[in-house]
């Protein structure tokens, strides 16, 4: 692992739910000295409520300047203009973007600096800061988000990868499409907090109180709420079965009015991080939802593991890497009728029974990150 060196990481929103990024930059964070740069110029903007309380929120950071939020960890959220699909808006960004992050580098940095990207769209800025190494850490098909430019996405991914020193995946789908670019490129999966969402088989934890009165069995999801979510399928599965109930946490840009008429559908808002393990106490089932296409056939969700860690069996629709896990505390359902056997077979055999998963110990994200610091080493 390095240490007194700079991380310059360029990843979106360093206050959303922990996921990849977060863990990853963390870890880096205890030895270095890491500068997150709030990119968030990817996507264009609607004219939407959720859009619009975005960037009043991204205004007032930008405003705050330079954050600390732990020891050895900065963060940046730069004055950029979000038309992605602007030639001179992204002129002007850049300008701005170099100015910013030079700025701060200057009150930071220490040692020899690397440039770690968690999004496609920045060759514009590979040699404007020194870099010594370049790592992209690819985890979802970024041209497949709605509102993103699918063909500037992947003409800015192909460059980023070209140059990078080190291309890190997180699922087949994703390996498979870009090692093409560049030879040293790897498969890293997901890692898991086990620590932390084991606490929900090794401690009695309090039962929050807008879930106590939700009688079982309980049906649980956190994470966003997007378009990749199929509501729909859980409505179905709510109708079939009257007695069961479905609770979702997590922050939410889907219109969730024509949802909110079914009883046992519970939409409890997003929750810190530190009160999932007891969420997760509380749940008879873990759910994975999410439709499947383009994006979502990429994706690895890191809640697969956080469930398994937490003692829960889970219920996923067909997503490719989730296949691989089959029959290991968990079920593949595809369309309501196997959703609602698969959510029955895991109540039966498991659901009252939450237990660890041996393997899923050795899934540490401290473990995963030796595997990239190792390949890059490798690569010098």
């Amino acid at each position: 692992m390095i240490e007194g060196q700079t991380i310059l990481c360029f990843a979106s929103g360093y206050d959303a739910p922990p996921t990849s990024k977060h863990h990853v930059m963390h870890l880096l964070a205890e030895r270095n000295v890491v500068l997150w740069v709030n990119y968030h110029a990817s996507r264009v903007p609607v004219a939407s409520g959720s859009d619009f309380k975005y960037m009043a929120q991204k205004l007032c950071e930008v405003v705050q300047g330079l954050k600390t939020p732990r020891p050895n960890l900065h963060v940046l959220t730069p004055l950029v203009i979000p038309i992605p699909t602007s030639v001179l808006a992204r002129h002007i960004n850049k300008t701005l973007l170099v100015q910013q992050i030079r700025r701060s580098l200057r009150r930071l940095q220490t040692g020899s600096l690397q440039l770690w990207s968690f999004t496609p769209d920045i060759p514009y800025l590979l040699g404007e800061f020194g870099e010594e190494k370049i790592v992209y850490y690819c985890v979802d098909d970024h041209a497949s988000f709605t509102g993103y430019d699918g063909e500037q996405v992947v003409r800015d991914e192909e460059a980023l990868c070209r140059r990078a020193d080190l291309v890190v995946t997180t699922s087949h789908a994703l390996h498979a499409v870009r090692l093409p670019f560049n030879p040293n490129t790897i498969l890293v999966t997901h890692g898991v907090d086990y620590e932390h969402f084991s606490r929900a088989i090794t401690e009695k934890l309090v039962v929050p109180r807008d879930i106590a009165d939700i009688p079982h069995p309980r049906l649980g999801f956190f994470g966003l709420i997007r378009d990749w979510v199929d509501l729909d399928l859980l409505v179905e599965v709510a109708r079939r079965r009257p007695s069961w109930h479905i609770v979702l946490l997590g922050d939410s840009t889907v219109n969730l009015a024509p949802y909110r008429g079914m009883k046992n559908i519970h939409f409890l808002g997003r929750k810190p991080y530190a009160e999932l393990p007891a969420y997760c106490q509380q749940f008879d089932v873990g759910l994975i939802p999410f439709k499947i296409n383009a994006l979502t056939r990429a994706a690895n969700p890191i809640k697969l593991r956080e469930y398994l860690a937490a003692g829960l069996t889970v219920v996923s629709t067909p997503l490719p890497e989730v296949r691989h896990y089959e029959q290991q505390r968990v079920y593949i359902a595809d369309g309501p009728s196997n959703f609602v056997r698969g959510v029955e077979a895991s109540i039966n055999g498991y659901g009252k029974n939450p237990k660890k998963v041996d393997w899923i110990i050795n899934e540490s994200w401290n473990e995963k990150l030796k595997v990239v610091m190792m390949q890059l080493a490798h690569n010098h």
